[in-house]
């Protein structure tokens, strides 16, 4: 079975959480990933928390089928080393503070020269260049630059995302990046250098609301779970305790809505309801009609009138409800994966393809791979106990 980017030798400075999403997404298609960490400490997501048998949450999602390499790159005989291994690589990943990689001799200009092949992918909080350029960014920051607490959250209040997701959209087009630069490799025999923010991706991600509020319109109101134009769109309470969420598109569905969810008809004629922009104009009435008709029924019977009338519906899960989902357990999606501190499971990536199986090899200990590639850089024993006194490996 050949995949992908078998044969694809990735480089990653990488810590936190978008760079290292990246490259476990290449590495899933057959990249070897060697992920360069601290001594000793390695990668600090690592420490983020214990919640996977004593392992970081975050760091055991993202670090799949890597290798670890531990080198103290202030060290010249551990930079030596890495830049012998670059020799070897075709994508070098680095998402270390502004600047960092460049005083290390690591930017793409700094390696085009001698690696005239090599793809460097830096990923940063601004980009290289601009007023922001040196200002640290953290997911939450980059959610408030970029506008998307501005229309997240309730009416009272903005709310950041529950997951890092200016973090993963960085990730997401960095790896989209480095696949469309590897095709073009192919095409030119030319390397490239990637310059990529969490700002700009996570700016492209709030399209919609940018030009909602074109030309300096009034923006989405924040609306919590409930959508900030259309109406019915969002969870509503039932009589068991439980909600339901829903969402109507069109005209039909809201005649199908009323006829056979509420069992009223009437309702749908109603002058206060019979357009979208009256029913979002009146959306507190009618989540009054709403949840008095549902206040008779459990969470079960409200979704079985929705499938009835073939309106949008889904339950409101927690992540008990995501482990235990039966359309992921019916269509085979997990699989379980190695760490340090034994099995875990973990979802297939998104996507089966038909000509190969994704890669789903275990996630790697501080240092786990160290001497095994700097043997087959020419390291030998005397060498790399040296090394290891000096702390450089």
């Amino acid at each position: 079975m050949t995949r992908p980017l078998d044969g694809i030798t990735v480089v990653a400075l990488e810590h936190a959480i978008a760079a290292p999403l990246c490259t476990r997404q290449l590495a899933d298609l057959g990249a070897r990933v060697i992920k360069v960490e601290r001594p000793g400490s390695g990668d600090f997501a690592r420490a983020y928390d214990t919640r996977v048998n004593g392992l970081s949450s975050h760091f055991v999602w993202t670090n799949r089928s890597k290798e670890s390499l531990t080198l103290d790159l202030k060290h010249p005989e551990a930079l030596a080393a890495l830049r012998q291994l670059l020799a070897q690589t075709d994508v070098l990943v680095q998402n270390l503070a502004p600047g960092a990689a460049a005083r290390l001799g690591l930017s793409y200009a700094a390696l085009q020269a001698d690696h005239p092949r090599l793809i460097v992918c830096d990923i940063s909080g601004y980009g290289a260049d601009g007023p922001y350029r040196d200002k640290k960014a953290y997911d939450l920051l980059i959610q408030s630059e970029a506008g998307f607490l501005s229309v997240t959250g309730s009416p009272d209040a903005p709310a950041k995302a529950g997951n890092s997701v200016a973090d993963i959209a960085a990730g997401m087009y960095a790896y989209s990046s480095i696949l469309a630069a590897l095709l073009q490799r192919g095409k030119t025999g030319q390397g490239a250098h990637i310059d990529l923010s969490m700002l700009e991706a996570l700016g492209e991600w709030m399209g919609y609301p940018m030009y909602y509020a074109y030309q300096g319109a009034a923006p989405p109101p924040r609306a919590g779970a409930a959508h900030a134009s259309i109406y019915p769109y969002g969870p509503f309470a039932t009589g068991d305790g439980g909600s339901v969420m829903l969402g109507l598109q069109n005209e039909r569905e809201w005649q199908l809505f009323c006829t056979l969810v509420l069992q009223d008809a009437q309702c749908a004629s109603d002058p206060r309801f019979d357009t979208n922009a009256r029913r979002s104009e009146h959306r507190a009435a009618l989540q009054a009609i709403i949840e008095q008709a549902f206040a008779s029924l459990g969470s079960a019977q409200v979704m079985a009138r929705l499938d009835q009338a073939q309106i949008a519906n889904a339950r409101v899960n927690d992540m008990a409800g995501l482990w235990a989902h039966p359309q992921l357990a019916a269509r085979g999606r997990w699989q379980d994966v190695p760490t340090p501190a034994g099995q875990v499971p973990a979802l297939l990536p998104p996507g089966r393809n038909n000509r190969f199986d994704y890669r789903m090899d275990p996630v790697p200990a501080v240092g786990q791979h160290t001497e095994a590639i700097l043997r087959a850089l020419g390291h030998d024993t005397g060498s790399l106990a040296r090394l290891r006194a000096q702390a450089a490996i």
